[in-house]
């Protein structure tokens, strides 16, 4: 596995480590049943995020690797830092499709302070300049406006509507598709 080392202004995106740290720091995302309201799934306990992270090391070692499900730190505190978020890039169909989803999540405390926007552009420079994607596509809960702000930011453009594309806690959820072509990133 070659590890992924993404520096922005702000924020380092890097592996996620099998340690007490990055396990506890998943769960302050994944376990706050606030924070994972817009997140696919219910909130996970500090078991199911171990292993999480379990799963994720294991997919790094993938060749070829097609997800990548990231640790986001604060770069001033160094890239082993408690990580404040998760950042995910995932490789879709055929190669020659050059397809992926990106997604993210930050602890509550990192809301509203610009880090999604430089979490998402680090994944679209990733995917577009290092990765030779052609398309991302991103979904999310059209309820989840201040993600939509942070798609539309960076150049993303509404597909539309999928409706009832998630059962969860016992109703249905319709999701908003998003994508950004290449030449659209490069023209920025």
């Amino acid at each position: 596995m070659t590890p992924v080392l993404l520096t922005g202004a702000r924020l380092t995106i890097r592996e996620f480590h099998h340690v007490p740290r990055d396990i506890d720091a998943l769960h302050a995302i994944f376990g706050d049943p606030v924070t994972a309201r817009y997140l696919p799934f219910e909130p996970r306990d500090r078991e199911d995020c171990a292993d999480q992270v379990a799963l994720y090391l294991e997919e790094a070692e993938k060749d070829p690797r097609t997800v990548y499900r990231l640790a986001v730190t604060l770069t001033e505190q160094g890239e082993d830092a408690v990580p404040i978020g998760n950042a995910v890039l995932g490789i879709e169909g055929a190669d020659s499709q050059r397809a992926a989803f990106l997604g993210y999540a930050l602890r509550r405390d990192a809301w509203g302070l610009g880090y999604a926007t430089e979490i998402a552009g680090l994944l679209c420079g990733f995917g577009f300049d290092t990765l030779g994607l052609h398309r991302l596509a991103a979904r999310l809960d059209p309820e989840n406006l201040a993600s939509a702000r942070v798609l539309r930011k960076l150049g993303f453009q509404l597909e539309g509507r999928i409706r009832h594309d998630l059962y969860l806690r016992e109703r249905w959820y319709d999701a908003l598709q998003y994508s950004l072509l290449e030449d659209e990133w490069r023209a920025r």
